[in-house]
C-alpha cells in the first residue's frame, strides 16, 4: 500500500533536515505505527504522505502510483484524522459532516451513522463550538470515514479521550482493519501502539532506528523470567523470580504452586516504552 525509499525533507530556512533517509513499507490491511517523541519527524512524514508537503527527496509510492502523479483524486481514497482538527464551529456536527461528505465522489456512511459509531449520536445537532477536545477528535474520526477510504492516516487518534471513549475508538480502528483498510498511525502513546499495531517504527531525530512487530520486540528485549508474589505464613508476601526455561520442572516453583501460595505471576516482558528507551536512548 505504501512504499517509501530514502525519504528526506528540510523545511525552508532550517539547517538540518526534519527527516532523513527514511525507508519502510506498509502492507495492505496493516496497522503501521510511527512512534516517537514530539519533534521526531512523525508529522512531517505524514504531511508528505497525505500530499501536504512537496519538495521532498526520495521516492514515495502509494497504492501502486508514485505520489507525485496523484492529483485531487488521491483524496477519494485516503482519510485523515488530525490531533487538532478544524471545523465550522457555528455548524452542528451533522451539518459539518454533510458539508465535508459533499466534497467526495465516493459514497460511504451517512453522517448520523458515523456519529453513532463514534459515540456522538446524542450530540449530532449540537454546534461544534460547544464540543470538548475529545468530542472534536471523535468527530475528526467520523469525518475521515465519510467516504469509506482504503487508506487511513491517523495522528494521535485517542488524544484527549477518556478511557471509555479511547477504547471505543481503538475498537473502531480494529474494525476498519478487519474491513480491509490500511492504517498509518502516528503517536507517542506506546500503549495505543502496542494494542493496535501490527508493526511499529521507532523514529528519533528524523531517523528510523527500528522496525518490527510489538510482540517480537518484547520477546527480544524482555527478560526470560517470571516474577512471582507468594504469600508466607505471616500473611506477608515474598517476591521471587524464576527462569522461564524449564519452569514446568522447577521444584521450588512447583512447590509454591502446589501449596496454593501464589498470589500473582507475571512474565518479565519489556514494554514498548522500555524498548524505545533502550534502543534510542530517548524518553517519550
Amino acid at each position: 500500500m505504501i512504499e517509501v525509499e530514502r525519504l528526506a525533507f528540510t523545511y525552508a530556512g532550517a539547517e538540518q533536515p526534519a527527516i532523513r533517509n527514511l525507508t519502510f513499507t506498509v502492507s495492505q490491511g496493516e496497522i503501521f505505527g510511527f512512534l516517537g517523541p514530539s519533534g521526531a519527524g512523525k508529522s512531517t512524514t505524514q504531511r508528505i504522505l497525505i500530499g501536504l508537503l512537496r519538495g521532498y527527496q526520495g521516492r514515495v509510492t502509494v497504492m501502486g502510483r508514485d505520489l507525485t502523479t496523484w492529483g485531487a483524486d488521491y483524496y477519494q481514497h485516503v482519510g485523515v484524522t488530525f490531533e487538532l482538527p478544524n471545523y465550522f464551529t457555528k455548524l452542528t456536527a451533522v451539518e459539518n459532516l454533510t458539508y465535508f461528505g459533499a466534497l467526495y465522489k465516493r459514497q460511504g456512511y451517512s453522517p448520523r451513522t458515523l456519529l453513532e459509531m463514534v459515540g456522538l449520536g446524542d450530540s449530532a445537532d449540537l454546534r461544534v463550538a460547544h464540543f470538548s477536545k475529545g468530542m472534536k477528535n471523535r468527530l475528526g474520526l467520523a469525518r475521515a470515514l465519510l467516504h469509506d477510504p482504503d487508506l487511513l492516516f491517523m495522528d494521535e487518534p485517542t488524544s484527549g479521550l477518556d478511557p471509555v471513549n479511547a477504547r471505543m475508538v481503538k475498537e473502531l480502528i480494529k474494525a476498519q482493519q478487519q474491513a480491509g483498510k490500511t492504517i498509518f498511525l502516528t503517536t507517542h502513546n506506546m500503549t495505543v501502539a502496542d494494542e493496535l499495531c501490527d508493526r511499529v517504527a521507532f523514529l528519533v531525530d528524523g531517523e528510523i532506528r527500528l522496525i518490527d512487530a510489538p510482540r517480537q520486540l518484547k520477546l527480544r528485549y524482555g527478560r526470560p523470567t517470571v516474577c512471582v508474589d507468594a504469600g508466607d505464613n505471616s500473611n506477608g508476601a515474598v517476591r521471587r523470580e524464576f527462569p522461564l526455561a524449564e519452569l514446568g520442572v522447577n521444584v521450588e516453583f512447583l512447590t509454591l504452586l502446589q501449596q496454593g501460595r501464589l498470589e500473582t505471576i507475571h512474565t518479565q516482558e519489556a514494554t514498548l516504552e522500555d524498548i524505545f528507551i533502550q534502543v534510542t536512548g530517548r524518553t517519550l
